[in-house]
């Protein structure tokens, strides 16, 4: 990408959107392209048509999907399918129609099996079933990278994929039941440590293996892969490293500073047992991550306290 190359977007207000228009404008590019969802709903075809025929972006960055956590995810199957494949599908086909040279697609690690191996790599999608608790999710996000992988195979389009791991950091989302782990636990331990709480419970047992990467990590990876890398599969965006929910509850909690019991519920399901992706090729690619958990965890608490309306969301 040149710095006035003409760079689309898609879902800047979203934490990994956001974090890449930052990292954009840090390295210097100077024409990027936004809208936000009452100015442009990415599910509407005609609108998106539209759009891509009046801007004719050279390069794309397809951030935007609706998210969530276990809970959210489990309720709204339906939602979380059409929505995400509707709105990707719509974006990556105008951008071929409209002669975009390179488009980026965001995925999430949850694409891969249950029962992956560990650590997971690129090659294990599609080899066995899927966590049920994030299915639609997966399965849309998986439509999205094979559309770019088909598109590249069939005409010849430069289009990549990224799945990250499980991120946090800057504009996360704080709801109360529709947030991912480390963002719900930052507001329950804050909110407890305001109330004086005696206990706070958690989902599960505590059990589960997750990794977590820094969002403005990733973004700083997104934009590498944008200038570095071809290709049909997709690339891991994680740091290698891991730790138990529990391990993590008890991280965040020592680190907002409340000092009362954690509990565990057991009724509540854990989701996959392990999430570890294989970062090698990203490693052999020349990138790494730079931000270590601990002080990713004080960064996105600073953010929490300095910007109060996030817990609304």
């Amino acid at each position: 990408m040149e710095k006035n190359s003409k760079i689309y977007v898609a879902g800047h207000r979203g934490m990994v959107g956001s974090a890449i228009v930052r990292e954009l404008e840090r390295q210097g590019y100077n024409n990027i392209i936004t809208r936000t969802h009452s100015e442009l709903d990415l599910c509407r075809q005609a609108d998106v048509e539209d759009f891509f025929a009046d801007e004719k972006p050279e390069y794309v960055f397809l951030a935007a999907a609706k998210v969530g956590g276990i809970a959210a995810n489990s309720e709204a199957l339906a939602d979380f399918m059409y929505f995400n494949m509707t709105l990707e599908m719509n974006v990556i086909h105008s951008a071929y129609e409209n002669g975009c040279k390179k488009l980026e697609f965001l995925g999430s690690s949850c694409i891969y099996p249950r029962l992956a191996p560990q650590p997971m790599p690129e090659s294990c999608l599609l080899t066995s079933e899927l966590e049920k608790t994030n299915e639609a999710y997966a399965l849309a996000k998986i439509s999205g990278l094979k559309y770019c992988e088909y598109l590249n195979k069939q005409y010849g389009t430069d289009y990549i994929s990224v799945m990250p791991t499980n991120l946090y950091g800057p504009n996360d989302n704080y709801h109360p039941t529709h947030s991912h782990v480390l963002p719900a636990l930052i507001r329950r331990f804050h909110e407890a440590k305001e109330q004086n709480l005696p206990y706070v419970t958690c989902w599960g047992d505590g059990s589960p293996l997750r990794e977590f990467l820094y969002v403005d990590d990733l973004a700083n990876l997104c934009v590498f892969l944008m200038n570095n890398y071809s290709g049909d599969e997709t690339v891991n965006a994680g740091t290698g490293k891991e730790l138990t929910i529990k391990e993590l509850t008890d991280l965040t909690a020592g680190i907002i500073g409340y000092e009362g019991e954690i509990r565990w519920d057991t009724s509540k399901p854990n989701g996959t047992p392990r999430k570890l992706l294989d970062v090698s090729k990203a490693a052999a690619l020349g990138w790494t991550y730079k931000t270590e958990l601990e002080d990713g965890i004080r960064l996105a608490y600073e953010d929490f306290l300095n910007n109060p309306m996030r817990a609304e969301r």
